[in-house]
């Protein structure tokens, strides 16, 4: 079993709700959002200081008892073909597991959840869906990406949506069709971006958070159950 692990996060408490946790971040991804927040894991792979399975495993055993969670971040972690036998050991080692996805693999959420294999699902949702190519990078996968939220809506599986807002990207108007999108969800975050120092577009900024606070009381209309995130 291998899976291309970048970087270990040993510690958070923010991550997976409830939880404390670690995050692992893999690499590698299928889309190219300009304001991706790792984007050397997803534009320059080959160059990502892998952790081995070695480090990886003595880390996880070590943290028994000690953390309640692991969340599996990225990149994109479903591209992952080891993913599932993954999410096996952590759970065989006592973990609970949150995966973090663009939701652009609807077959393997579907696999993971009816297997088991996690308790926590985030999901991002770049945009609404007139302008979600344009804000992946060009890439579109539109219908796997709603059927993904559809999954979710329908079933038993805690998880969020979240929107991580970018000014040229976002308007209020566009939270208008994300709520009709998203209607009923359990939770919803807005996002306000922060420049990480690691973007594939490093000239993207954040939005105002008055104009954030529009955003939020549309989106509100449609998942109560909206918050802001990094205001």
């Amino acid at each position: 079993m291998r899976l291309n692990i970048g970087g270990i996060q040993k510690l958070t408490l923010l991550d997976f709700p409830g939880k404390v946790a670690c995050t692992l971040f893999t690499v590698g991804c299928n889309l190219r959002c300009p304001f991706c927040h790792n984007a050397s894991l997803v534009t320059h792979p080959q160059d990502a200081g892998y952790v081995t399975d070695d480090e990886l495993y003595s880390f996880l055993k070590k943290r028994v008892g000690i953390l309640d969670g692991v969340c599996v971040t990225g990149g994109e972690p479903t591209l992952q073909k080891d993913l599932p036998e993954f999410l096996s050991t952590l759970k065989e080692l006592g973990y609970a597991v949150k995966l973090d996805t663009n939701g652009t693999s609807p077959k393997l959420l579907r696999s993971v959840i009816s297997d088991g294999l996690i308790d926590y699902v985030a999901v991002d949702i770049k945009n609404s869906p007139e302008k979600y190519v344009m804000t992946s990078g060009g890439i579109d996968r539109l219908d796997d990406i709603k059927e993904t939220v559809s999954l979710l809506l329908s079933g038993d599986i805690d998880y969020e949506f979240r929107t991580t807002v970018v000014s040229g990207f976002h308007e209020v108007s566009d939270f208008e069709s994300i709520g009709k999108w998203i209607s009923g969800a359990k939770r919803y975050f807005i996002q306000s971006f922060v420049d990480s120092g690691d973007l594939i577009d490093s000239s993207v900024i954040g939005i105002p958070g008055s104009e954030m606070n529009e955003m939020l009381s549309v989106a509100r209309k449609y998942v109560p159950q909206t918050e802001l995130r990094g205001i």
